[in-house]
This record gives C-alpha cells, sequence and structure tokens, in this order.
C-alpha cells in the first residue's frame, strides 16, 4: 500500500477534527440576548452589552463586491442618464443643460466640453462606490491625462487622474481630496483599466450660517485605504484654499467634466442619515 501524501494527512486530520460530534454528545446551550445590570458605556446612553439597545437593521450585501447592497441607491445602472442633468460650458456656463454625455456598453463617457454630470438626486452622508476609467491611449501629461472628478454635494473632490507614471502635483494626483491632501499611497492601475473608489462621507455642518463641524472623507481606491476620516479644508479650488459656504444637508453628486475622456460606471450610494457616525 503507497504511503498517502502530507496533504493527504493534513486533510484527513482536519476532517476528524471538524467531524460533526455524534448527537450524544451535542450540547444545548443557550446565552443571554443581553443585560440590564451592566455599567453604561462612556458617552453614550447605552449599557454593555444592553438589552434594550436596538438591533443593526438587516441589509442584504450585492453577490458579488462592488455590487449595490439592497438599501443603495442607483444613480448609474449603466442603461440611461435619466437620473442626471448637467451644467453646461462655454456659452452656457453654469446653466443646466442635457447631458452631452455619451452611453454605452454599460458605462458612461465624458466627451469633453458637454459640461458636468450632476445627479437629480442630492445626498448628505454617504457611501458611494463609483468605478472609473482612463484611456487606455495616453494624450497629455501631469492633469491632462485622464483628468475627471468625484465632487461630492457638487463641492468636495475626490481628483480622478490618469496616475499611472504621469508625474503631476501631489494633492493632484488620482484619490486625493483635490487641493489639499494627496492619498497615502498610489494603488493606480494602468491605463484603460477599471479603478474604483468606495468613499465614506460625513456632510459638514452649519449652524446659524457657520460651519458647526467640517466634512470628512475616508476613502479606498482600488481596495487601498488612501485617506482615514481625512478632514476636508473646504470646498475644491484649483491653486487657493478651499473655504465652506453654508449650503443644505443634502446635495447632488456632480462628476466633473476637465475636457478629457474619462469613462465611469457601476455607481451606487448608501445614504447614512439616522446611523450614527460620531
Amino acid at each position: 500500500m503507497r504511503k498517502p501524501f502530507p496533504w493527504m494527512l493534513t486533510a484527513l486530520l482536519a476532517a476528524a477534527v471538524f467531524a460533526a460530534p455524534p448527537a450524544a454528545q451535542k450540547k444545548n446551550r443557550t446565552s443571554p440576548v443581553g443585560y440590564s445590570d451592566t455599567p453604561v458605556l462612556p458617552d453614550q446612553k447605552w449599557k454593555v452589552h444592553d438589552i434594550a439597545r436596538p438591533q443593526s437593521p438587516q441589509v442584504t450585501p450585492g453577490a458579488q463586491y462592488g455590487q449595490p447592497p439592497s438599501d443603495a441607491t442607483v444613480p448609474f445602472d449603466g442603461q440611461d442618464l435619466s437620473k442626471w442633468t448637467a451644467l453646461g460650458k462655454g456659452k452656457d456656463r453654469g446653466k443646466p443643460v442635457a447631458p452631452g454625455w455619451k452611453v454605452e456598453q454599460g458605462y458612461v463617457e465624458c466627451v469633453g466640453g458637454t459640461g458636468d454630470l450632476v445627479s437629480r438626486e442630492k445626498f448628505g452622508d454617504a457611501q458611494y462606490h463609483i468605478e472609473w476609467a482612463a484611456p487606455a491611449e495616453i494624450d497629455g501629461t501631469s492633469q491632462w491625462r485622464g483628468n475627471s472628478g468625484v465632487l461630492i454635494m457638487s463641492r468636495y473632490e475626490i481628483q480622478v487622474l490618469d496616475s499611472w507614471n504621469n508625474p503631476t502635483y501631489a494633492d493632484g494626483q488620482a484619490g486625493s481630496i483635490y487641493g489639499q491632501w494627496p492619498p497615502l499611497v498610489n494603488p493606480a492601475r494602468k491605463p484603460g483599466e477599471w479603478q474604483t473608489y468606495d468613499i465614506a462621507f460625513q456632510a459638514p455642518r452649519f449652524e446659524n450660517g457657520k460651519l458647526a463641524r467640517p466634512a470628512y472623507a475616508t476613502v479606498f481606491y482600488n481596495g487601498v485605504l488612501v485617506h482615514h476620516h481625512k478632514e476636508i479644508v473646504g470646498s475644491m479650488a484649483h491653486r487657493a484654499v478651499g473655504t465652506y459656504s453654508p449650503h443644505q444637508p443634502e446635495e447632488p453628486l456632480m462628476l466633473q467634466d476637465h475636457d478629457t475622456l474619462v469613462r465611469y460606471r457601476n455607481i451606487w450610494v448608501r445614504r447614512l442619515k439616522g446611523y450614527d457616525l460620531e
């Protein structure tokens, strides 16, 4: 008889260890669903393991990574731009116009010069999932390679740029909070490949027309953490320090038209209003 290979022995031992015990050996174990005689947690109204503390709501995740969960809003599903409008450029700068971006094969492409895309729905505290791609054929340098931007609340920008072997200013590369904070690392994929942003955003708070609390963003770029609860200095600005101006608790999502070709797909948003984010 041939001796079993070492990996076979490992598998046999694992099967023996994790095999279900005989019915006679099973224990009918129960555990309390909570307690009412424990100390109160610091800065909370709840006790440790508090039996009265509400359960977290049930959410069904996407079947695969990147697919929207059951509580997400989907501004762009790859079919059309019915959930978007646009802000014109040139003589129509800042005016509402029909979206001029091109939709095909499940993505939307900025053709340049037609205006920023603006979602019809508005969002405040939210989780964003956005996939984008710069052209495979390199055209231009620095800020003229696949430049666009994810402008949360139409003003707080996470930069979109082809940052594969493309020197530019640090706070203007892909994944940066534009003009404010460079990403911790540069996990860019090659031009033409799809890139992914997952953003957790806390909207700023205003009281009596003044800033009471700034905005914060946590950003994962291609699954890599590039910002951790980073304070946003103010609205996006070029060659200037951004500042805050009072605005509504919810504002549209904007995708920037920077006169370069960029594609977007699989955009979804989870509103976090009502959740304790502090």
